[in-house]
């Protein structure tokens, strides 16, 4: 028969089980939704890096990015470094390093200024870009991060359900060795 302290102890492993296990599987299933929303989202805006060895992406300008010559943006990694390198150091040649916010103010204080008006659109739509790709990058890290405890929790869970197997294994054997009567031997 089960002590009320063994039968306590196998509900907390039996509860601390499912909730790994169902955490784990929750956490593994927004991780990919996370990296796949991500995948499937900028590979179906096809920016690419432009291809190794043209003027677009000099060596010494891009040392960083010349892995990446030629290829599709559809990972997170990838959209950071576009973002960080590539659309960040054309946007600092804009307007002398000067933000979006920046140039505008200037604009609005001088609206007959085309040039500051092309240079405001220009530094719009780039760090509007760069601030996307960022986001696509962030949420990369979170669905990485998610499937990484994922696993962690399953392997929690399975360390619960050993203690939960064993612990009934070993409820049972000593239940069975109450229950044998005890022979003893008359010495002659």
């Amino acid at each position: 028969m089960f002590t009320k302290a063994h039968a306590r102890r196998t509900a907390v492993e039996l509860v601390l089980f499912l909730v790994l296990a169902i955490g784990g599987g929750l956490l593994l299933w927004g991780g990919t939704f996370a990296n796949n929303m991500v995948h499937d989202q900028l590979s179906a805006q096809q920016i690419r890096f432009p291809a190794k060895g043209t003027a677009a992406l000099d060596a010494k300008e891009f040392p960083g990015l010349q892995r990446y010559a030629g290829q599709l943006v559809d990972s997170g990694p990838k959209a950071k470094a576009y973002a960080n390198e590539f659309i960040a150091k054309h946007l600092n040649a804009v307007a002398g390093g000067q933000t979006y916010s920046q140039v505008s103010a200037l604009s609005q204080a001088n609206p007959t200024d085309t040039k500051l008006a092309g240079q405001v659109q220009t530094l719009f739509r780039g760090e509007t870009l760069r601030g996307l790709l960022l986001y696509a990058w962030g949420w990369s890290v979170v669905g990485h991060i998610a499937s990484i405890v994922a696993y962690g929790a399953f392997a929690g869970a399975a360390i619960v359900l050993i203690a939960l197997v064993l612990g009934l294994v070993w409820a049972e054997h000593k239940l069975s060795v109450v229950k044998e009567p005890k022979v003893t031997q008359i010495a002659a």
